[in-house]
């Protein structure tokens, strides 16, 4: 019973593990760059 916990452990931080990988590489500080620039110029049309 041990061995199949420590197997689904395993298992759920590999996982946990590709998706932080797969989320965050390549990325400053975790967000894209031209995704926050977008933001500061487009005025803001969403209130209306």
């Amino acid at each position: 019973m041990t061995l199949l916990l420590l197997e689904a452990l395993g298992a759920l931080v590999l996982l946990v593990f590709i998706v932080w990988w797969t989320m965050f590489s390549g990325r400053k500080k975790g967000e894209l760059p031209d995704a926050v620039e977008r933001e500061k110029q487009e005025p803001d049309d969403r209130r209306s």
